[in-house]
């Protein structure tokens, strides 16, 4: 069964500003000759890697809601410099898939998430009101929490 990762994305404040932190990211491995791999780091390896490996996304929370997802392609066991503790490398494809906001309290670290929880794919969603991809971001959420959009 796959099972997706849900991560709140600290100190992102909006899909724009992780696609930016992220290219920035890859850049830097590119000028260093490493491979330029998306990666986010996390202190703990998931236990069912093999479900999150099969087709899972990971889901970041900006901002107190889901709002985007990056399908997972790799997971691996890295130290980050000499004598420290390991490390989860969570490879991820660049491309960032907006998915429909769904509100969600922060936590630590990560929660696995199966097919059924995790929010629609804005391309998959059912038709928004004319002009709503245009409003700013604060403004659509007090408006779905109105119940008006």
């Amino acid at each position: 069964m796959t099972l997706h990762l849900l991560k709140l994305a600290v100190g992102i404040e909006s899909v724009a500003h992780l696609a930016r932190v992220q290219k920035a990211r890859r850049a830097d491995l590119r000028a260093k000759r490493e491979r330029p791999m998306t990666w986010h780091f996390t202190r703990n390896f998931p236990r069912r890697a093999a479900d999150v490996l099969d087709g899972g996304s990971m889901y970041w929370i900006i901002r107190g809601e889901i709002v985007a997802r990056q399908r997972i392609v790799t997971l691996e066991e890295r130290r980050r410099g000499e004598g420290r503790r390991k490390r989860c490398a969570i490879g991820l494809e660049a491309k960032i898939v907006r998915t429909e906001p769904t509100a969600h309290r922060a936590l630590q670290g990560w929660r696995y998430m199966g097919p059924n929880d995790v929010p629609a794919d804005l391309g998959n969603a059912p038709p928004r009101p004319k002009g709503a991809e245009r409003l700013p971001e604060g403004m659509a959420r007090e408006l779905r929490e109105l119940g008006l959009l």
